[in-house]
C-alpha cells in the first residue's frame, strides 16, 4: 500500500533557550543535514500552530505548550523548491513548499528525546553558530532573524 503524499505545507520551528543556545537535530536520512525541527502538516485542516505543536513533541519529545515554553508565530511564510531528492513523497507535479515559521522558547536543561526513525543525534548551539551548521540556507536565514523576533 502506498503511503498518502506529503501535504507541501509544513512548519519551522527554531527551538531556543532565554541565552539564545539553538536545538539543531541531524537528520537520520542524511547525516550531513543539521536543522531545527521542520515537519509537514498531517491534514490539510490542520492548523500552523497545531502542527508545530505536534512536529515538536514528535522529534524531541519536548512539550510545546509545557511549563516554562513560549511558542512565538513569526507570521511569516518562506516557499521554496523542494529537494530533487524528496520529490517523490509529493504528489505529481508539486515541486514547491510553503513553510510557516515559528520559535519556541524552552527552559535551560529541557531534555531532548529524539525519534531514533527521523533524526540520529541532537546539538545545542549559539544562535550564530546554529545557523553556520545549518544546511538549509532558508533554516540558517530564519536562525540569524531569531533576535529579533525575540525583541520587546
Amino acid at each position: 500500500m502506498q503511503r498518502p503524499w506529503k501535504i507541501p505545507e509544513s512548519v519551522l520551528v527554531i527551538i531556543h533557550t532565554p541565552a539564545l543556545q539553538v536545538l539543531l537535530i541531524r537528520r537520520a536520512d542524511a547525516d550531513e543535514y543539521w536543522q531545527p525541527v521542520t515537519g509537514s502538516k498531517d491534514a490539510l485542516e490542520e492548523g500552523w500552530a497545531q502542527t508545530a505543536v505536534r512536529e515538536v513533541h514528535e522529534e524531541t519529545g519536548i512539550d510545546a505548550l509545557g511549563a516554562g515554553c513560549v511558542l512565538r508565530d513569526w507570521n511569516l511564510e518562506n516557499v521554496y523548491p523542494i529537494y530533487p531528492q524528496w520529490l517523490h513523497r509529493y504528489a505529481p507535479g508539486v515541486r514547491l513548499n510553503t513553510e510557516h515559521v515559528f520559535s519556541l522558547q524552552v527552559p535551560e536543561g529541557t531534555p531532548v528525546r529524539l525519534s531514533p526513525r527521523e533524526h540520529t543525534a541532537h546539538a545545542w548551539h549559539d544562535w550564530r553558530e546554529a545557523a553556520d551548521r545549518c544546511y538549509s540556507i532558508a533554516n540558517a536565514e530564519a536562525i540569524l532573524w531569531l533576535p529579533r523576533f525575540l525583541a520587546p
